[in-house]
């Protein structure tokens, strides 16, 4: 079983039959139709030649779908990645097309080498520390600079390659007047047709009808004679051989965007496959593998001049709904892509920019997320607030200042919410022996004598302050007719060495001004814990229930006995009063017995 968990392959290949066969020769031609239009148009966004994005669609492909565990996810380039790997070459201002497409394959060997390695670390985890919160707000923000940032083809405007909304708007008013309003006509006949052009039949390919038609009206009314921008000559043939650049000093400075890139690859990646697993229920996605899979495939695309890769939404959600059933969906795809490279590519001479731009554009209006705003706005304002501090922060600072802020306000959420774990008061319903929240629940049942607490998350070194706050509010609160803590831990996943030394002291100082603790419901690691800390012995056995109603029972029947030992010896000392020597002693120590008594 060891070969088939690294080589997922080996369990679908070998009962490969007709039935798969039919939906992926469908799908994987159907993937491969969109991935022309896209590859070239992403390349361009990435700052590459477009032949470079069919590129990254041959070989990444197969080593996906020999070593991924997902067997509809449709790898590739997508627009995200080709923005931060434009934005991350851009820090070492490359002199020629030459060094940008050295730094881009450098920049895909740099986040392969990351995912496989946090693959093999078993590190699949770490996504987990970026919310969804700041995933919607990264996401929206870096989908309005991916689009602004191609008005410079969608408009023919001479505008410098930025990513920051202020510096984008600035350079967009200084010269929007020069717009080439013929350029713009097309582009926008290319996004209504790629936009509404599926209202007409689901199955027709609009990105390559737009394309089409693009080169058709180009080269039949002499269009660029008129300035329309054209990709222009695409090298035909199979990619060659690339060799990215070793020089630390370059790995140093792409280190960065290779980390974000493989990060929210990686992300984007996992997410989409494990929704579209959910609808399949022959096979699981394996995290650490998807790692491993996609860092073998941006590996490859680093020698065969491609640049990063990862899985796409809408490719994925296409490539399953024609019919996808293994990986060989995406070897097909891969083969139309050769295909095309080996003898369709001069008919893409006359392609304009303008509809490249128009693929991107549409591509990337769905992910500009208002709605999620709206709901957390109504949810979780401190999750909407999460969600525009990393939008604006993306907007105004860039893409990796964006993401970086977003991984920093994950995890001082986390935090924060650790340090202040919720605290319920609980209270009897009547008639019976369930104990609920009163701050949710009417007409639950409290003793002034008795407080019962339960803390829902961890007691640990970071929450210790904010616990005890609460405690101590909640005695004032009861005053002095409170006798009691029930401490509720049905919910304490946890305790650490300096909650433990925590806990005596409270114990401690409540014990010393009248009140005592008893504990329910502790779970079997926070007893452990109890135990090798000695705390059981110390706070007494007898203080430890199952159930909160054993416990309010327990403390109702040693007051009842206590009270009876008490009025007992009182009613003694009452009898025994006497005037002679023995008597009032007896009375003196039968009373002293009594203060006692009373006193605990």
């Amino acid at each position: 079983m060891t070969h088939k968990k690294y080589f997922p392959i080996l369990n679908w290949l070998p009962g490969y039959g007709k039935s798969q066969l039919r939906g992926d020769l469908s799908a994987g031609l159907t993937v491969g139709v969109m991935l022309i239009p896209q590859g070239m148009a992403y390349a361009m966004l990435a700052g590459l030649a477009p032949i470079h994005g069919l590129y990254a669609v041959t070989i990444p492909l197969v080593l996906y779908a020999l070593f991924g565990t997902s067997r509809q996810l449709a790898v590739g380039p997508v627009a995200m990645v080709s923005l931060l790997t434009a934005a991350g070459i851009g820090a070492l201002s490359p002199s020629s097309p030459e060094q940008f497409l050295v730094y881009a394959i450098t920049m895909a060997l740099l986040v392969g080498l990351l995912q496989f390695g946090m693959g093999v670390f078993r590190l699949g985890f770490l996504v987990n520390f970026l919310s969804h919160p700041v995933i919607s707000g990264f996401t929206s923000a870096a989908a309005i600079i991916i689009g602004l940032s191609q008005l410079k083809h969608l408009l023919r405007l001479n505008l410098p390659n930025i990513e920051h909304i202020q510096d984008m708007a600035v350079a967009l008013v200084e010269n929007i007047g020069q717009t080439h309003l013929l350029t713009l006509a097309i582009g926008i006949a290319a996004m209504v047709l790629i936009k509404y052009g599926k209202k007409i039949h689901k199955g027709i390919p609009t990105s390559l009808v737009a394309v089409f038609l693009g080169i058709l009206a180009v080269w039949a009314l002499g269009l660029t004679e008129q300035g329309i921008k054209i990709v222009g000559t695409v090298p035909g043939g199979l990619p060659g051989f690339s060799m990215p650049s070793f020089d630390p000093g370059v790995w140093s400075v792409l280190s960065v965007s290779a980390l974000t890139i493989a990060l929210v690859g990686f992300m984007e990646s996992f997410a989409v496959a494990k929704a579209i697993q959910a609808k399949h229920k022959d096979y699981q996605v394996d995290s650490n593998q998807e790692l491993i899979a996609l860092g073998l495939a941006n590996i490859g695309a680093a020698f065969v001049q491609a640049y990063p890769v990862t899985g796409g939404f809408s490719r994925t959600a296409v490539n399953d709904q024609a019919g996808a059933k293994t990986g060989m969906a995406s070897i097909f795809s891969a083969a139309l892509i050769v295909l095309t490279l080996l003898f369709l590519t001069p008919l893409f001479y006359y392609l304009p920019n303008a509809v490249l731009a128009a693929v991107v554009l549409v591509a990337v209006a769905g992910l500009i997320d208002y709605k999620e705003a709206i709901h957390l706005w109504r949810q979780d304002r401190s999750d909407f607030w999460m969600l525009i501090a990393t939008f604006v922060t993306t907007l105004t600072m860039g893409i990796e200042a964006g993401i970086g802020a977003g991984v920093v306000l994950s995890l001082a959420m986390v935090v924060y919410r650790s340090t202040r774990p919720h605290i319920a008061i609980l209270g009897r319903v009547p008639n019976s022996d369930f104990y609920r929240n009163i701050a949710r629940f009417d007409n639950l049942e409290q003793r002034p004598d008795i407080a019962i607490v339960r803390l829902d998350g961890p007691v640990y070194f970071a929450n210790l302050a904010f616990v005890k706050e609460k405690l101590d509010a909640i005695a004032a609160e009861k005053g002095p007719a409170l006798k009691l803590f029930i401490i509720n831990a049905d919910s304490i996943n946890h305790v650490d060495s300096s909650a433990l030394t925590a806990i005596k002291d409270w114990i401690l100082a409540f014990r010393a001004s009248g009140k005592d603790v008893f504990f329910t419901g502790l779970i079997g690691p926070v007893r452990d814990a109890f135990t090798r800390a000695h705390m059981t012995g110390f706070i007494g056995e007898d203080h430890f229930f199952l159930s909160n109603q054993q416990a309010v029972d327990a403390f109702v029947e040693d007051a009842v006995a206590k009270e009876f030992k008490l009025y007992t010896l009182q009613t003694n000392a009452k009898e025994n009063t006497g005037t002679g020597p023995k008597e009032q002693n007896n009375f003196q120590a039968l009373k002293r017995h009594a203060d006692e008594v009373e006193r605990h």
